[in-house]
């Protein structure tokens, strides 16, 4: 690619990362419309380098009680004891569904799963169950029922919020947005969904990103203009990936998530109306 479609899909990394519209399906769409070629997968996993910096730079006093938490329980023999230590523990146990799923399935992600009617069809199909899960929390909060806050988070809405994590594996589905989804339905604020499904995303986004820059290095490091460009989109991706996580954080304190399912049915229907008319190829 070009250093300009570095820096293009740089930003749009950034902004799509943690808003729950799907950073992957973006930039499978943005190439596309713009006639670039897929930057592929790999591309992906390497450029979640930046925002994963991003939210170890917002979280990082979280991160870091979590980390002391989970070190002081090993070694006084109760790994379990504090909340903190908890917490990490949890976050733990609620990645392994991605990492077992994304091992199985990944020839099908880096593949077909790129196809735009498998991205279309996941923007439209899980932005109607983000619709379903606020509708759930606006009849309960009609009826005046608490939800929950990040420290009455436990295992089963851990383990769960993981498991719908796992979804994210499907390009346009979004980590953040099945996260979120899964911890609404699991009766937690807005804001603590939002906050979880980052925290939760740390391990796989490490572990993918740092696996996918150690396969494609020999073609990164092939020439300067290459390692120019990847360092470019991850510096841009996490610069903006940054303000995107301050910026939802503080929406989803006054505001549903609307906005984004109205977003995500247009994008998709679009998609869909630009593949039957042959404006765009699958």
């Amino acid at each position: 690619m070009t250093l300009f479609e570095a820096i293009i899909l740089g930003i749009v990394q950034g902004l799509t990362e943690f808003l729950p519209i799907s950073s992957t399906a973006h930039l499978r769409i943005v190439p596309a419309l713009a006639g670039w070629n897929d930057p592929g997968a790999a591309f992906t996993a390497i450029a979640q380098l930046g925002t994963l910096v991003a939210v170890l730079i917002y979280f990082r006093k979280d991160i870091s009680i979590i980390i002391q938490g989970v070190i002081r329980g090993i070694v006084q023999g109760k790994p379990l004891k504090s909340t903190e230590a908890k917490m990490g523990w949890m976050i733990a146990a609620g990645t392994i569904p991605i990492v077992i799923l994304g091992i199985l399935f990944k020839s099908q992600i880096e593949t077909s799963l790129r196809s735009l009617y498998y991205i279309s069809s996941a923007l439209i199909g899980l932005g109607l169950v983000l619709f379903l899960a606020e509708w759930k929390i606006k009849n309960r909060l009609t009826k005046k029922l608490p939800l929950k806050s990040i420290e009455e988070i436990g295992w089963k809405e851990a383990l769960l919020t993981g498991l719908a994590q796992s979804v994210a594996l499907i390009p346009g589905s979004s980590r953040s947005g099945v996260t979120i989804t899964g911890g609404l339905f699991l009766n937690l604020n807005r804001e603590t969904a939002a906050r979880f499904s980052f925290l939760l995303s740390l391990p796989s986004v490490l572990a993918a990103a740092l696996l996918e820059l150690y396969k494609t290095w020999g073609i990164i490091s092939a020439s300067t203009e290459n390692i120019t460009n990847i360092i470019v989109a991850t510096l841009i991706a996490g610069i903006v990936g940054y303000a995107s996580i301050g910026f939802l954080l503080t929406y989803l304190k006054k505001h549903t998530t609307t906005i984004f399912i109205i977003y995500r049915l247009i994008a998709g229907t679009t998609i869909l109306y630009l593949l039957a008319t042959g404006k765009l190829q699958p």
